[in-house]
């Protein structure tokens, strides 16, 4: 019979499901280097008898403060008016913005108190400063 379509039986397609998995396979393990590298920022933290470490850490923006005063987003130095729109870009783009301050001892009272402003006017609902516990 002429004109009769016999159903077209599909077969499940792997191949873009693969491609999916070995694309978030590396965009993980890049962001993973990214906050680490962040993390590796030589800073002597302040000793607090008090310090504890939150239980989540995750999905923080790290903001950096040298022993110079110096604001530092990852492992270059950022000008203040810079780390503003850094922070306000976050807060539009992935909100709630949290931010972990890790800031050396030797820094400037000022500066700490500045990137609090800063911090507080984009938007941030949680803020926290590294310490380092009391041995």
């Amino acid at each position: 019979m002429r004109g009769t379509r016999h159903p077209v039986e599909g077969g499940f397609q792997i191949t873009p499901m693969i491609d999916m998995t070995f694309l978030l396979l590396v965009f993980f393990m890049v962001t993973s280097k990214i906050a680490n590298e962040e993390r590796n920022l030589e800073v002597a933290l302040p000793i607090a008898g008090s310090a504890v470490v939150p239980d989540d850490l995750s999905h923080r923006d790290i903001i950096g403060i040298d022993g110079e005063g110096r604001f530092r987003l990852g492992e270059r130095v950022t000008p203040e008016d810079e780390v503003a729109i850094h922070l306000k870009e976050r807060f539009r783009n992935f909100p709630p913005l949290r931010v972990w301050i890790r800031a050396d001892r030797e820094a400037p009272a000022g500066q700490l108190k500045q990137l609090l402003r800063l911090c507080s006017e984009a938007g941030a609902i949680d803020i926290i400063i590294g310490a380092r516990q009391q041995e």
